[in-house]
This record gives C-alpha cells, sequence and structure tokens, in this order.
C-alpha cells in the first residue's frame, strides 16, 4: 500500500490487502473505492474481500472497476457520486493508483466540495 494525498478529501493507492483495512479507518478514511477489476494480476485480493474488511471496521466500499485510459459511459458521475456521498476522506486504489487520480481528475468538475 503506498497512499498519497491527492486532497484533504482524497488520497490514491496501489493494491490494499484486507489487512490494511484497520490502518486505513484508523488514519480517518470513511470510504474506499475499488478502481481495478478482480482477477487483473493472479493473487491480487478481490473486491468482495475488500468490500468485508470495509464493512467490518466501518467503512462505504464502492467497486468502480475499469482498465486503460477510456472511462466507459456513467463512471465518472458513479465515482463522483461516491465522493460526494462521503462523510470524510475517500482513498482508491487500483494497481499503482494512476488510474484513480485519472478518473478523479475527470469528475473533479461533478464534485460538490473542492478542496
Amino acid at each position: 500500500m503506498n497512499i498519497q494525498q491527492l486532497t484533504v478529501r482524497f488520497a490514491v493507492s496501489s493494491q490494499i490487502t484486507p489487512d490494511d483495512v484497520a490502518t486505513i479507518a484508523a488514519e480517518g478514511y470513511r470510504a474506499i473505492v475499488c478502481n481495478r477489476p478482480d482477477g487483473e494480476d493472479p493473487g491480487q485480493p478481490t473486491a468482495d474481500a475488500i468490500a468485508a474488511a470495509c464493512e467490518a471496521h466501518g467503512l462505504e466500499f464502492g467497486y468502480l472497476p475499469f482498465q486503460g485510459s477510456l472511462l466507459p459511459a456513467g463512471l465518472v458521475e458513479a465515482f463522483a457520486d461516491k465522493l460526494n456521498a462521503a462523510d470524510g476522506p475517500v482513498l482508491a486504489y487500483c494497481r499503482s493508483g494512476q488510474r484513480c487520480g485519472y478518473l478523479y481528475m475527470n469528475a473533479r468538475s461533478l464534485l460538490a466540495d473542492r478542496d
């Protein structure tokens, strides 16, 4: 896990594990969004495993996977909705964090809370 804070309310990370969720919660994040499709690499934790850890630690979880730079229809809006609905900082993750940052930049104009 390599968290990079982009704003007060948003950070990106490389792949996380269910064991990382306790640390993420302790650092004050209120939601986690997965932008990585299950099975992208052998052995990566599934979104369901991360979602279960989030539930155990009181965090919201969103699964909005995509690959490459082509954003599927509705993804930017769905991502902005997740960020707008969160009652605190959000951490998004993928393989490296890069596609999460790309998605965030595309959603920026739809965010209610600019920081």
